[in-house]
């Protein structure tokens, strides 16, 4: 199914039955079922929440009648700059009643001014977990304990790991990082503190490793090239890590080679992120150390599209455009939104709505912020 096959008509979902179409449980089978379902719920007096139905009073379309298929998910304005300054309750939907259960909040990181939020709803959490124990980093693995040299506190990142290890009945160790103090750094020149910080940083990491049993590494790519180079914290994670799971920044495909010539005997894994679309796209199995990795989302919830920033109109496969993400599920509904990478256009396996993308890369300015990405 391609991207503008548009939707048939029918006639109103019950409420058990949305329910059941948008279970974050449930992979969807029907991708224009499931977004004219997604529709009616978050656009549905009784299901919407209060900033989907406030915001559809200033819309210049109808998005039950006029959303068709998810080219028409860009009708709506990028909404994600007013994620900075609104009540996190005014995003859990009414569908969830009306003492809905608590979500977790989530924040970006903060590199294009303050930080955004979303909100992510136990039964999202859930599915999420298990979509994530069957994925790469888990699935043929043993259990074992878990040290996230990644941001925790308002980053799904690191949060995360604390409901796998909770399921896997193992041990997360974590360590302190602050990225928004470390882009402040960046900003007015402190390479010199941001050097030191990075030291302090790799300490934890090794106190960590010396003392206590580890076997999976959840770092960033500029915390594992620093790890690296210094002598010290490469021989731990040789020693003691067999796999590292990379992200929150990127990492070029030289950068990546370099770090499988560092860890030989360390399997590399990552996902592209981003936390407004709340579930990174996976590698693309079958890439080799020498190729682009390839990442292909959980569609037809997440869903990209690779487009000319000047035009929005879809650059040429194996050509750099500028991502379009759409998240669309029961808790959270985040259309249209024009992110800060620049990525290569690949196309989508079968069955996948959308695009699949290569190369990631932040653009110099995005919104009239330098985008700095530091250590996360």
């Amino acid at each position: 199914m391609t991207e503008n096959d548009t939707l048939t008509t029918s006639t109103p979902f019950a409420q058990d039955e949305l329910l059941h179409i948008l279970d974050p449980a449930r992979t969807p089978d029907d991708p224009e079922e499931y977004l004219r379902a997604a529709i009616r719920w978050h656009f549905g007096e009784d299901t919407g929440s209060p900033f989907w139905l406030r915001r559809a009073a200033t819309l210049d379309f109808d998005p039950i009648r006029d959303v068709r298929c998810y080219d028409d998910l860009a009708l709506f304005p990028n909404i994600v700059d007013e994620l900075r300054d609104i009540s996190v309750f005014d995003l859990v939907p009414r569908g969830y009643g009306p003492n809905p259960p608590a979500p977790q909040v989530f924040e970006t990181g903060g590199t294009t001014g303050a930080p955004k939020r979303v909100i992510h709803m136990p039964d999202w959490i859930d599915a999420s977990i298990t979509r994530l124990l069957a994925g790469p980093q888990f699935a043929g693995r043993p259990p074992g304990n878990i040290l996230t040299a990644v941001p925790t506190g308002p980053h799904k990142i690191g949060t995360y790991y604390d409901h796998v290890v909770r399921r896997q009945h193992t041990v997360k160790f974590s360590i302190d990082i602050d990225p928004r103090w470390v882009k402040k750094l960046v900003r007015r020149g402190r390479q010199d503190e941001m050097d030191l910080y990075v030291e302090h940083v790799l300490d934890q990491i090794e106190d960590v490793l010396r003392t206590q049993p580890v076997s999976l590494l959840v770092i960033t790519p500029p915390l594992l090239q620093a790890a690296a180079k210094r002598a010290s914290t490469h021989e731990l994670i040789n020693e003691a890590v067999d796999i590292v799971f990379w992200g929150g920044a990127h990492m070029t495909i030289d950068g990546r080679y370099a770090m499988r010539l560092k860890f030989p005997g360390v399997r590399l894994v990552s996902r592209y992120n981003s936390a407004l679309i709340l579930e990174g796209a996976n590698e693309r199995p079958g890439i080799g150390p020498d190729e682009e990795l390839v990442y292909d989302p959980f569609s037809p919830v997440v869903t990209f599209r690779v487009v000319d920033p000047e035009t929005m109109l879809p650059v040429e496969y194996g050509d750099r455009g500028q991502i379009v993400m759409n998240h669309v599920s029961k808790g959270m509904f985040i259309p249209n939104n024009l992110e800060r990478d620049t990525v290569i256009r690949i196309p989508a396996p079968q069955g996948q709505i959308g695009d699949s993308v290569a190369a990631p890369a932040p653009v110099a300015t995005f919104g009239g912020e330098a985008v700095i990405e530091g250590v996360y």
